[in-house]
C-alpha cells in the first residue's frame, strides 16, 4: 500500500547524569509515533508541529478518554458516548446521554479521521481538535465538570502525575497538556482500511461487487455534492429539508453567528462506517439507513432555507432514488466500514 507517511519530530530530553535509571525512565521520553497519510485522502489539516505525537502523549490521551474522572460524577468517559465498535457513537441512542441521566439534544458523531477536518460538532462550534472537548465537558447535560476541577483530580493522582511528567516537557498537569495528549489520541484514529478504500488504492486484489458497482455510481451521481473527497464529506454546513422536530427547536448552525442563512444548517457528517453508525441526522431520527434514503427520495420538507443543491425540477426538494438505486447505494455505503479500525486495539479500552 503506497503512503505518505509523516515522521514527526523526534525530541529527547536528557536528565541529570546523577539520576539513576529508574528515575530517567519517569522522566519526558518522547518516543514518536506515526502518522500515516493515506493515499486516497486530502491533506491533513491538523498541525503536528504544534502537538507532535509521541507513545506517552497517545497512551495518556487514551487513559484520559476513557477516564470518569472529566466529569462531575466521575462515571461519564469521553467513551461513554464513544463506542469503538460504532465507529465511536453511542450505539442505539437517537440523543447522547450524560451525567444524572441527563439527555442531550443531538446525537453523538461518529469519531474517526478528525486530524483531516477543520470544524467539528454538528454547529461548528469548534474550530479547532484541541477545544473540541472543553464542549461536552462542561456542558451541563453532558460532562458536567470544570476545567479547573479536572486538573484538581489528576494532579492528586500520583500515576497521573508520572503519566503527564513522561508525556510533555514542562510535566505539568495542566489544561493545555490535557487537551494536547486527547488530541494525540484522536489525530491516531485514522479510518482508511475499508474495502472500498482497498479497490480504489487496488489492494489485495480487492474488487467491488456489481451491485456495490452500481450504488458508487449512483453515489458519484447524486450524492458527492455534500459527501465529497474519500472522507465523503465536503465539510461544509447544509439544510437537507428535514422537518423541524418541535421539542428540540434545533436551530443548528444559526447559533454561532445568529445569521438567518445559517438556520438549520448542520455539518454534512461523513459516510465512513455509517453502516454502524446509526440512528442518523443531528438528532438521531433515523432508525436505518433505508430510512434515510427513503427520506432523501420523498421526506425532504421546505423549512425555508433547503440548501439549492436538493431542489428538483418540479420545485420539490430531496434526491430522486427508485428501489433498486437505494439497494445498490446501500450495499455500496456497506464498503465504506473499515473492521479494522472498528477492532484496532490501539484505541479499544484496556
Amino acid at each position: 500500500m503506497k503512503r505518505v507517511a509523516l515522521f514527526l519530530f523526534v525530541c529527547f530530553v536528557v536528565l541529570s547524569c546523577n539520576k539513576d535509571s529508574e528515575t530517567q525512565s519517569e522522566g519526558y521520553v518522547a518516543i514518536p509515533l506515526q502518522v500515516e497519510l493515506p493515499e486516497n485522502f486530502p491533506e491533513m489539516a491538523y498541525n503536528l508541529d504544534n502537538n507532535p505525537v509521541t507513545e506517552a502523549g497517545f497512551e495518556l490521551g487514551k487513559d484520559l478518554f476513557y477516564e470518569g474522572k472529566l466529569s462531575s460524577n466521575g462515571a461519564i468517559a469521553c467513551a461513554f458516548c464513544h463506542e469503538q465498535a460504532f465507529a465511536f457513537t453511542h450505539h442505539g441512542h437517537n440523543l447522547s446521554h450524560g451525567v444524572n441521566g441527563g439527555i442531550g439534544f443531538r446525537n453523538a458523531q461518529p469519531m474517526q479521521n478528525l486530524a483531516f477536518q477543520t470544524s467539528f460538532m454538528w454547529n461548528g462550534s469548534a474550530t479547532h481538535l484541541d477545544l473540541q472537548p472543553i464542549i461536552p465537558i462542561t456542558s451541563e447535560i453532558e460532562m458536567g465538570e470544570t476545567l479547573s476541577n479536572i486538573i484538581e483530580k489528576l494532579s492528586a493522582d500520583s500515576e497521573y502525575q508520572k503519566k503527564f511528567t513522561r508525556a510533555f516537557e514542562d510535566g505539568e498537569v495542566s489544561t493545555e497538556n490535557m487537551l494536547k495528549a486527547l488530541s494525540q489520541f484522536m489525530v491516531m484514529m485514522v479510518s482508511s482500511n475499508s474495502k472500498y478504500d482497498k479497490y480504489v488504492r487496488q489492494e489485495d486484489n480487492v474488487v467491488l461487487s456489481t451491485i456495490e458497482l452500481d450504488g458508487l455510481n449512483t453515489f458519484q451521481q447524486k450524492c458527492t455534492s455534500c459527501h465529497a473527497t474519500d472522507l465523503f464529506t465536503d465539510q461544509t454546513f447544509r439544510n437537507n429539508g428535514l422537518p423541524v422536530n418541535p421539542l428540540l427547536n434545533d436551530t443548528g448552525r444559526y447559533e454561532i453567528l445568529e445569521d438567518p442563512n445559517d438556520l438549520y444548517k448542520f455539518k454534512v457528517p461523513s459516510l465512513r462506517n455509517v453502516a454502524v453508525s446509526g440512528p442518523y441526522m443531528h438528532d438521531g431520527r433515523f432508525a436505518t439507513l433505508e430510512v434515510v434514503l427513503d427520506f432523501y427520495d420523498a421526506g425532504a420538507v421546505d423549512n425555508s432555507n433547503v440548501d439549492p443543491s436538493l431542489l428538483r425540477e418540479d420545485n420539490t426538494y430531496g434526491i430522486t432514488l427508485n428501489d433498486y438505486e437505494k439497494e445498490s447505494l446501500i450495499a455500496f455505503l456497506k464498503t465504506l466500514t473499515d473492521n479494522e479500525f472498528l477492532e484496532d486495539e490501539r484505541f479499544a479500552e484496556y
